[in-house]
């Protein structure tokens, strides 16, 4: 099969046929396909995992096609229990490539180990000799792990902040800048910190503290951008100009105004996640840096931009820290992230987060294009009836006719499917 992303049919297909198309695009084994079917962690490996294990939690596992991204074709698996979330990632995936596709582009994979030095006589002093001993620093950092090293990852630099006025007086902030290569790195980092104790300590004269990797990961940074004629935006009553400046004049709301940017970033994230939990990655290390990057001037801003082109096209793009990994962490323990990995076919931890960069700006994309137009509801509401009828007891080939009813009357709630089920029950 041709590693095209563009599935024509592909939500119309059943589960299984689904779980076939993308075992047969990626090479997925025998072993490999079975955990498509719901087989995903064994209750011993989550055991293994983390402490006081009493099962599994599952969530749907779903795939995203029409990605192009740089040229190339991905299927995105995404794990998220919210409904609308796949398919407008997928829709707007779909326009992007008809306009070229999305472009992406990372920075090296630099994370920041922090060490707090407290108890100092002149924080300035200090700060100048940890300075003119930078190198050794580095040296005994790099001794840390051969194996980073060796793939031309390991300590870059040493920065050193002063905090002068703190509740506890003067203190020290060194930032131990390290490149983690394909590792999210945080146990590299923080491993490193602590070896690099007595010699900080040695040279500042002051007491060492709080050792920890900053998951404000601003040196680790992907980005996506799209760019969009207006005539792929017309639908329905809807021209494409009109949507063009739609999507602008929300976008400014989420620029301006902290309360709006807040969800708008929440939508981001909403297909930033779900292909980090697909491929067991830290989602909550990256939803901390994401928002305290879009805080980073002192006021909480939208991440993304929107902006029409002199010649009228529409321009998104997109850039937040994103610390990911493709070896380590549940990246090489449990079987599903693994087999997500494969279905992505990424080669490195780069290319994972420009993906996730590109989905995202994806998902925002859906987001803001249906409520500058038709509203958020009516799409998602539409895919929202269905766990609304699963909710009110529907099972089988009740839930879609529920669902259709509830979406034909406009009145997407519990207690009225209960009301359909009970005469469908009669009939």
């Amino acid at each position: 099969m041709d590693k095209v992303s563009r599935l024509p049919g592909f939500y119309d297909l059943s589960v299984r046929d689904r779980a076939a198309r993308v075992a047969e695009w990626a090479g997925l084994s025998d072993d490999e396909r079975t955990l498509l079917h719901g087989v995903g962690l064994e209750k011993a490996r989550a055991d293994q995992m983390i402490e006081n294990v009493v099962g599994t939690h599952a969530l749907p596992l779903a795939i995203a096609p029409n990605f192009l991204i740089n040229d190339r074709d991905y299927l995105v698996p995404m794990a998220i229990e919210e409904p609308s979330v796949v398919a407008a990632a997928s829709y707007m995936a779909r326009i992007v490539r008809d306009a070229g596709g999305f472009r992406t582009d990372s920075t090296e994979p630099v994370m920041i180990g922090q060490m707090q030095v407290l108890d100092l006589a002149d924080p300035w002093a200090a700060r100048f000799d940890l300075l003119c001993q930078k190198q050794r620093l580095l040296d005994l950092a790099n001794q840390i792990d051969p194996v980073v090293v060796s793939l031309q990852g390991g300590a870059r630099d040493v920065e050193v902040r002063v905090f002068s006025d703190t509740p506890l007086g003067p203190m020290l902030v060194i930032h131990l800048l390290y490149d983690t290569r394909d590792a999210m790195g945080a146990n590299t980092v923080n491993t490193a910190l602590e070896a690099l104790t007595p010699l900080v300590e040695e040279i500042t004269g002051g007491r060492v503290h709080l050792r920890i990797l900053s998951n404000l990961a601003d040196r680790r940074l992907a980005r996506a951008k799209c760019v969009i004629p207006p005539g792929l935006l017309a639908f329905g009553d809807y021209g494409g100009e009109e949507v063009v400046q739609r999507i602008v004049e929300a976008y400014t709301f989420a620029a301006v105004d902290p309360y709006r940017a807040t969800t708008h970033n929440k939508g981001i994230m909403n297909g930033i996640d779900a292909v980090a939990l697909a491929c067991g990655q830290d989602w909550r290390a990256i939803e901390a840096g994401a928002h305290a990057y879009a805080a980073r001037q002192g006021r909480y801003t939208s991440l993304s931009t929107w902006t029409r082109s002199r010649e009228g096209n529409l321009v998104g793009t997109l850039e937040l820290p994103l610390a990911v990994g493709t070896v380590g962490g549940a990246t090489r323990v449990h079987p599903g992230a693994q087999v997500a990995l494969k279905i992505l076919g990424v080669q490195s931890a780069r290319e994972l987060a420009e993906v996730m960069a590109a989905v995202g700006l994806a998902q925002n994309l859906g987001a803001v294009r249906a409520l500058a137009t038709e509203g958020i509801q009516r799409g998602h509401m539409t895919l929202h009836a269905r766990q609304v009828a699963i909710a009110a007891g529907a099972t089988g080939d009740q839930v879609q006719a529920v669902a259709a009813r509830l979406v034909a009357e406009g009145k997407v709630r519990l207690d009225r499917a209960q009301e359909i089920l009970s005469v469908m029950s009669e009939g």
